[in-house]
């Protein structure tokens, strides 16, 4: 640090006192990365074995079960292979403390609706273009399917049934964040702040497409956008790229790694609003149309665009303290404000 007279400034997310690295540990994050791709595909692989795919009647457990790798690779990274090891772990993976609560609890709220939020503009915004066809009147597309998957007509209206389903989108949220947490705690609790020395923005780029990257198993099935290919695992690299930007914004505003988890559960909770409002017979790409299709990536781009013309990814509370706290104790007659 340099002193400037008669006052001095550093960036909020100057990494300091021993908390967050000073240089990335490169070595760390090769093994974090390594452990995580490995177990996740060690996890898919009898998806594979079998040659049923996504068919596979395990599928449904083996998806959350693949959720916790990232987690399992950070407890093996932190506590055996990073050195130095962080001197207060929950802290570095922003699980503890909550402080100041108020900021944690309002983004967390602000996370929840606001990521559910996403996926409901992405699936108006694509019918309003005309990308595929909706109807928010009669649900014909919701009706289509229960008839064909209820045995017994339901006595219930169909619009009273989809409105419940949008009702119980934050019950839905809070159920996932329990799978979500696995992939949080490695992906914005770890490895975000591990690469922070390199800047914001490289860290918040970086860590998204190695993110996308880790849903490899799964994608090269036809997971997410039916494509079983290198295009399938670039569409979801560039879809998690867009949405680790809004978690990463998440975890370094508040601190927390907290709300990006419940974030991540609400994103996944909400994904099927479109099949409750698409028109009977249309047909959707999920490659254009789906949570993290290319319309996806306009109304994230949007708000990202919004977040950073008022100042949203300088204002890194935690780091900021951390910066300030050791300019003062290093140079007590130098005043420093963090920005």
């Amino acid at each position: 640090m340099t002193a400037a007279s008669p006052s001095r400034t550093l960036p909020s997310d100057t990494p300091t006192d021993g908390l967050f690295p000073e240089r990335v540990p490169w070595v760390a994050v090769v093994v974090f990365v390594g452990l995580a791709f490995g177990l996740s595909w060690l996890v898919a692989l009898p998806l594979w074995l079998s040659g049923d795919g996504l068919a596979n009647p395990f599928f449904v457990l083996i998806a959350p079960v693949m959720m916790y790798t990232p987690l399992v690779a950070t407890l093996i990274v932190v506590f055996v292979v990073q050195k130095p090891r962080p001197q207060r772990i929950a802290e570095y993976l922003g699980l503890w403390p909550l402080r100041p609560a108020k900021r944690v609890v309002w983004l967390t709220v602000f996370g929840l609706f606001g990521a559910a939020l996403l996926v409901i503009v992405t699936t108006l915004l694509a019918g309003a273009v005309g990308l595929v066809g909706l109807d928010l009147v009669e649900f014909s597309g919701f009706a289509a399917l229960l008839a064909a998957t209820t045995p017994t007509d339901i006595p219930i209206p169909i619009g009273v049934l989809v409105a419940t389903q949008l009702l119980t989108i934050p019950i839905g949220a809070l159920i996932n964040s329990f799978a979500s947490v696995g992939e949080e705690v490695g992906w914005r609790g770890w490895l975000l702040p591990s690469l922070m020395p390199l800047g914001t923005w490289p860290a918040l780029l970086l860590s998204g497409a190695i993110w996308g990257l880790w849903h490899s198993p799964l994608i090269l099935l036809g997971y997410n956008f039916g494509h079983a290919s290198l295009l399938g695992v670039a569409l979801m690299t560039m879809g998690c790229v867009m949405f680790g930007i809004l978690l990463g914004w998440l975890r370094l505003r508040s601190g927390s790694v907290w709300p990006a988890v419940v974030a991540h559960g609400a994103f996944n909770a909400a994904a099927g609003f479109l099949s409750l409002v698409i028109a009977a017979g249309a047909v959707a790409d999920p490659a254009v149309v789906g949570p993290l299709g290319m319309v996806a990536w306009v109304v994230m781009a949007v708000v990202i665009v919004v977040l950073l013309a008022t100042g949203q990814f300088r204002r890194q509370p935690r780091l900021a303290r951390r910066a300030v706290a050791e300019a003062s104790t290093t140079a007590p007659d130098a005043p420093l404000t963090a920005v």
